[in-house]
């Protein structure tokens, strides 16, 4: 069984009852591929004892395919779209998008938005796999890395600046050949929502009222004591006057 995802009932709250959701797989995970490539999808998911099977949906409308995988051996320019799948112990997948470009070369990347940290990987995909060479990547019209050999562009520890739009040109045989550009984003980490400090507010500020407490009661305590050693001097020095009477 492959990777499960957790999804709580419409309505209820946010610690109950969970669905098993399926999860489309893209092999290889590019989502962005050239005509005639060959792409498999999986769905992966809870499947019932001896029963395998799968439900597909293409752009809302059913495939009828009912194998745990669905492939593609020559993607067509019709192949895009949205993708879902459903097993028979698990709700049906998020979409998953797949588009089918036509051209000499493609920007391909595990997904296109990232997190501030991530590794981002880039890699410059020629028609049927052609030979390409003396291949240069692009953030926003400018050379970021420069390769004689067709390689793999890796940007470890992504920032905000890293945010941009990305090609690849290369050298087909003598044609200079360019992708289209393509957009990266890199958002900067979560915010913890609001009440996520309140716990640690309220303990910073009960820190703050004890030790405050703890010093206005030491200060008096010093000064009561200051006080009660003053007068027991002085009433060893004689300089106690006791009153009488009338």
């Amino acid at each position: 069984m492959g990777s499960l995802w957790l999804r709580a009932s419409p309505g209820s709250a946010s610690v109950g009852p969970a669905h098993l959701l399926a999860m489309v797989v893209l092999e290889p995970e590019w989502n962005r591929v050239l005509v005639s490539d060959g792409v498999i999808l999986k769905c992966e998911g809870a499947y019932p004892p001896g029963d395998n099977s799968a439900q597909w949906w293409h752009n809302g409308s059913v495939i009828p395919h009912r194998a745990p995988s669905y492939s593609i051996e020559a993607a067509r320019s019709e192949d895009s779209g949205e993708y879902k799948c459903q097993t028979g112990l698990s709700e049906a997948s998020d979409p998953v998008q797949l588009e089918v470009h036509t051209g000499w070369l493609l920007l391909q990347a595990p997904r296109w938005v990232f997190q501030e940290g991530d590794t981002i990987q880039l890699r410059c995909h020629s028609w049927k796999n052609k030979t390409v060479q003396k291949v240069q990547y692009f953030q926003d019209g400018r050379g970021k890395m420069f390769f004689h050999k067709n390689s793999d562009f890796y940007i470890p520890k992504a920032t905000s600046k890293h945010s941009g739009s990305y090609f690849c040109r290369g050298l087909i045989g003598n044609k200079n050949e360019s992708s289209e550009a393509v957009n990266i984003t890199v958002q900067g980490p979560p915010v913890p929502s609001t009440s996520t400090f309140l716990p640690h507010w309220y303990q910073i500020a009960f820190f703050l009222v004890t030790a405050l407490l703890f010093v206005v009661d030491t200060g008096l305590h010093v000064a009561v004591q200051r006080d009660l050693q003053s007068s027991v001097k002085e009433w060893k020095d004689g300089k106690v006057t006791w009153s009488h009477g009338p």
